[in-house]
């Protein structure tokens, strides 16, 4: 599962194996080292190098004028950025929890995604919120959400969710680059996963936004996801695969701007597309994918389209509750099977 090699300053050999987090570490040291206007802040960013360790070590190496510990009010880290940016500044701010960002809501919907189109155009806002997201780990209702519908319902603002460490570390320098205000996803439990580790290109590299990456080629049913769940998918695909049914498995990427392309293009090999997330149904990124389908590639389809999501309902700490309100492999097996069937 390797990232789209955009550009490449050096064809030197690959490095040794990088981890989810390591390879965004390395994004954040990367950009801070060639931009000297880009500065980071965040609740424990600086000391304590993150909750997670994202940006261990940067403080030490760039001061504390550019890794700034900021007080536990998202709006202010939010708001203080913009007018950074204002400043001629590029702001990487973290949500400790991605949950929490919802205090710096106003900052980002009605401040931060509104100032390209109030300017008419003449100031950019280069600021990436960037935080830890997503279930499966026993966080509970309030450090397991995954409420990137919110942002992709406001226009000016970039969403994206890697699932890879090559696209996490690529994609991460891209929207530190790209001039506009992006929500970036990272998936906590992606973090340290060593079965996920990559050997990351070497040189300075970029994966694009908007452009999605075909897991895994398959001629019967599409898999469309992002995030966790793309190994949710990619999972399935082993089990259907002995049953006799060939999944195709098309990880997104970026949702805001969104890879319509990719998708139809696969559905129009299989005729049957799952879309799966992770965030409850009901007015869910899965829902709005699924319409667009629906309207524009109806026409390729044998069977209708569906969707596997969390159920309405705050995500339970009992693991056994909370594995039962989040799409699973057997969910998915069990969905293709039915439209496989059709």
């Amino acid at each position: 599962m390797s990232a789209t090699k955009v550009s490449t300053a050096s064809e030197a050999p690959v490095v040794l194996k990088k981890n989810y987090l390591t390879a965004l570490n390395e994004a954040i040291d990367e950009e801070m080292a060639r931009n000297p206007k880009m500065l980071c802040q965040g609740e424990d960013i600086g000391r304590l190098g993150g909750a997670f360790g994202v940006t261990d070590g940067l403080q030490a190496k760039y001061g504390e004028a550019r890794v700034v510990d900021m007080p536990i009010s998202e709006a202010a880290i939010v708001g203080s950025a913009v007018g950074m940016t204002l400043n001629g500044m590029t702001v990487m701010a973290e949500m400790q929890f991605i949950d929490f960002i919802s205090c710096g809501f106003d900052q980002i919907v009605n401040m931060m995604a509104t100032y390209y189109y109030r300017t008419a155009g003449e100031v950019n806002i280069p600021v990436v919120v960037r935080g830890p997201a997503g279930a499966y780990g026993g966080g509970a209702l309030y450090h397991s959400q995954m409420n990137e519908a919110w942002f992709c319902n406001s226009p000016g603002l970039k969403v994206v969710c890697p699932s890879t460490p090559s696209d996490a570390k690529g994609m991460l320098k891209s929207a530190l680059r790209d001039g506009n205000p992006v929500i970036f996803y990272e998936i906590k439990e992606l973090y340290r996963r060593n079965d996920i580790a990559e050997e990351l290109p070497a040189g300075d590299y970029l994966v694009p936004l908007g452009k999605a990456a075909v897991r895994r080629e398959g001629t019967d049913v599409t898999l469309v996801s992002y995030g966790q769940n793309v190994y949710h998918c990619l999972d399935a695909a082993k089990k259907l695969e002995e049953m006799g049914v060939s999944a195709e498995v098309i990880d997104l990427r970026s949702l805001v701007p969104l890879d319509e392309e990719t998708v139809f293009q696969s559905i129009a090999k299989t005729h049957r597309v799952v879309v799966v997330n992770e965030a409850p149904m009901t007015c869910g990124f899965a829902g709005e994918l699924v319409a667009r389908i629906s309207t524009k590639a109806f026409h390729l389809l044998d069977a209708p389209p569906s969707r596997i999501t969390r159920m309405d309902t705050p995500v339970p700490w009992v693991k056994p509750l909370e594995l039962h309100v989040l799409p699973s492999v057997d969910k998915i097996v069990a969905e293709s099977l039915r439209l496989v069937k059709f």
